[in-house]
């Protein structure tokens, strides 16, 4: 399999052709103008290319017939994709979040989403050069839109749909594959029901598609640019447009990753072809490295970052979204700053607590009872400031008199190990637990844990726990010894039970608000039983005393910090869906995914039969050729020295590669899987349909291989045209639906 588009010449030039003298170390033979057209593409796969007077830029020679041709297969395109765009006019499938996650750019509302900003960015800037002012919800599908330029915010998708069909109609004529292919290609993407429903909706996959094909078009453009001459500006032009289009891949989705690994493939091949041609010398050879290493590495991070960085600019308030981040993170966010706060504890001092590790949820309590177990009152772990979070840390040993009884002592402390109380300051009763299961996790290691008493009573031995300082700041020593503000994490251990005040990411049902469940477990894991005091007042501390806040993070800390929640929470997509797939079902097209149903008209994502089996085929079809020439070449058959044989080896061969990165990393993943995620896989295996058919009829007359062409096509519309109902939303009767159900599988609704 070849990571370029054309075979790389041998190391010296090959016996009985004319020798010319050489013109650089590179390309000793620049011309070759006398020779017929086999002979020129023989030379060519032996490296001996023509000279820069016959050579177009990316090897993009179109003639300009050509050029009207492809005019007339993109306003093709736009009629397809464009129809009907305004309906339905209301929510349909993810539009639910992707067009949320414009209200929150407009309302500059923190969020946070599995995917990188870049193509909810360009939906936004869509709604908001139109005059969207946030305020719509898209809470659910079907919600008719009211004030929401839904059809400019379509758009971007639909266009960038659009601006796919000529992409792979130049992509396949700069890898020298005839124009009937080329347009063959063109029209299977044009008629492709699954790629334009996708398209016609706010959703990613559309902007995803175009960067994946635009960088397979300028890496193409660029392995032929390699392969004539090096460092030009031609050369340095393709390759910076690579570095960013696959920028542009991985800002819209994580799958873009897998576009990075196809070019970075490629790249590896490139170097190490040339570290075996003699006449590169290692000098030169590191210029290539370092070109590359450049413009595929440092340009695509740069290009990522940037995304970021206008993301965490525009999202400059509070939102739901902080909760998934630190303390420090949240507190750059307007509405989430706080004032300086003391930095000693003491007994009698009003603090708050928070978990280290759930997102740094608050320690809380409210007036509302558990339904079973003790029915005590709730404590839960909320994400928000809230009076609720307020406690008064106080002294547990058997000595002390009453609850007031520090505001007559000198200051005193907390330290290590120190007996303590914590009362709920709003309905003034004291954390406690005891030995009665949790209502959620309910296990023999986990206790309650709730609020218990009243007003003037002391309670009991059940309300104590001991202060286990686990770590403090190096910034501050004394943290390490006594309890410190945002210095100190600390356990908290049940005096008598000797559990650990502990929370975990298990929600409680709707009667505990959704909100975390905190328990006292025996067993604790450690990172979930630490805490740390938020803020703290005391009013014996004088004006003056020692204040500390949060040491806000820079952009570099806040990038890396997202990434590993936009992992985690996309790692943690493991429930399932009604409408969701996995890989294996993908090639052979077992099933959609319905996307809009009302009043007997659906939206259900589907590809085109033909289209999508036909590049199936295309695929297996290559597997067994190719295992059937190295077969062929180990009982020493010359397959690979022929002209043709190279040229659609290294044509098919790269395009099988991009398939394969873009499919098989899939079945690696437990997550929720759609059918829209072989998407840009469907694009490869496309091309690789159409890069087969002119293999197959390379002997053929023009004439013949246009009939060809013409009726596969017949075919492709067709199934367009039967099936479209289901990618415009167009009334069906029940008939017509029922025999629409080619395969069992398709659950296509009624």
């Amino acid at each position: 399999m070849s990571g370029g588009v054309r075979a790389r010449r041998p190391a010296s030039p090959p016996p009985g052709l004319p020798h010319a003298a050489p013109t650089s170390q590179r390309f000793p033979h620049p011309r070759h103008d006398h020779l017929d057209a086999d002979a020129r593409k023989e030379a060519a796969s032996r490296g001996l290319l023509p000279s820069r007077r016959t050579h177009a830029p990316g090897g993009l020679n179109l003639a300009p017939a050509e050029w009207k041709l492809l005019i007339l297969v993109v306003l093709l395109a736009c009629g397809v994709r464009l129809f009907r765009l305004s309906q339905p006019n209301s929510v349909v499938f993810d539009e639910v979040h992707f067009g949320k996650f414009a209200s929150k750019y407009i309302k500059s509302e923190y969020f946070v989403d599995v995917h990188p900003p870049l193509a909810k960015l360009l939906i936004t800037l869509a709604a908001f050069v139109f005059g969207y002012d946030g305020r719509f919800d898209f809470k659910d599908i079907a919600k008719v839109y009211d004030h929401v330029p839904y059809v400019a915010m379509r758009m971007v998708p639909a266009t960038l749909g659009i601006a796919t069909v000529p992409l792979a109609y130049l992509t396949l004529r700069a890898m020298e594959c005839r124009a009937t292919t080329a347009l063959l290609a063109a029209l299977f993407i044009t008629f492709e029901n699954g790629l334009i429903t996708q398209s016609r909706f706010i959703l990613l996959d559309s902007p995803l598609i175009f960067f994946t094909a635009l960088t397979t078009f300028v890496w193409t453009c660029f392995c032929n640019e390699d392969k004539h001459e090096s460092f030009t500006d031609s050369w340095w032009t393709w390759l910076v447009l690579t570095g960013m289009s696959l920028g542009a891949v991985v800002s819209c989705k994580w799958v873009g990753l897998f576009t990075i690994a196809t070019v970075g493939l490629g790249t590896i091949r490139q170097l190490w072809n040339l570290l075996g041609d003699l006449r590169v010398s290692p000098r030169l050879w590191m210029r290539h490295f370092v070109a590359r290493a450049l413009c595929l590495i440092v340009i695509p991070v740069l290009f990522y970052m940037f995304m970021f960085w206008l993301h965490f600019l525009i999202l400059s308030n509070a939102g739901d979204g902080d909760g998934f981040m630190s303390s420090e993170f949240q507190h750059t966010l307007r509405g989430r700053q706080m004032a300086d706060t003391f930095a000693d504890v003491a007994i009698g001092s009003e603090i708050t607590i928070r978990h280290v590790n759930t997102q740094g949820g608050y320690l809380h309590s409210h007036p509302h009872t558990y339904p079973g177990g003790s029915k005590q009152q709730q404590v839960t772990l909320y994400p928000h400031r809230d009076a609720n979070n307020d406690w008064r840390i106080l002294n547990a040993t058997h000595d002390s008199e009453t609850d007031l009884e520090w505001m007559e002592k000198p200051l005193t402390y907390i330290n290590s190990g120190m007996r303590v109380k914590l009362r709920h300051i709003s309905t003034d009763m004291c954390l406690h637990s005891h030995e009665m299961r949790p209502p959620v996790s309910d296990v023999d290691f986990q206790n309650e844990v709730s609020c218990y008493g009243m007003p003037n009573f002391p309670g009991d031995a059940n309300d104590d726990w001991i202060v286990e300082i686990e770590r403090g700041d190096r910034r501050d020593r004394e943290s390490a010894h006594r309890l410190r503000t945002l210095r100190t994490q600390f356990r908290l251990r049940h005096a008598l039970s000797g559990c650990y005040l502990f929370s975990h990411k298990v929600k409680l049902p709707e009667w505990g608000f959704e909100q975390q469940e905190v328990t006292c477990n025996k067993n604790a894991v450690r990172a979930n039983s630490l805490w740390f005091v938020e803020t703290s007042y005391h009013p014996k501390l004088p004006k003056d005393a020692p204040k500390v806040n949060y040491r806000l993070p820079g952009f570099l800390s806040k990038f890396l910090e997202l990434q590993q929640v936009m992992w985690a929470t996309n790692a943690g997509l493991t429930d399932r869906h009604m409408f969701d797939s996995r890989p294996d079902a993908w090639p052979r097209l077992r099933r959609g995914i319905n996307f809009w149903v009302k009043d007997h008209r659906q939206i259900y994502l589907l590809g085109n039969p033909m289209i999508w089996w036909l590049s199936t085929a295309a695929v297996f079809s290559y597997i067994v050729v190719r295992g059937f020439l190295i077969l062929r070449a180990k009982r020493g058959y010359k397959d690979f020295e022929n002209t043709k044989v190279v040229k659609y080896d290294a044509l098919c061969g790269f395009l099988f590669l991009g398939w394969g990165l873009h499919y098989f990393p899939f079945y690696l993943m437990s997550r929720q899987l759609f059918l829209h995620h072989y998407f840009p896989a469907l694009y490869f295996a496309i091309l690789l349909s159409c890069g087969v058919f002119d293999l197959v009829t390379s002997t053929l007359r023009p004439r013949a291989r246009l009939y060809i062409a013409g009726f596969l096509l017949c075919i492709a519309i067709w199934n367009f045209v039967y099936l479209s109902p289901l990618v415009y939303g167009n009334r069906w009767t029940r008939a017509k639906c029922e025999q629409a159900k080619w395969l069992k599988t398709w659950d296509l609704a009624w």
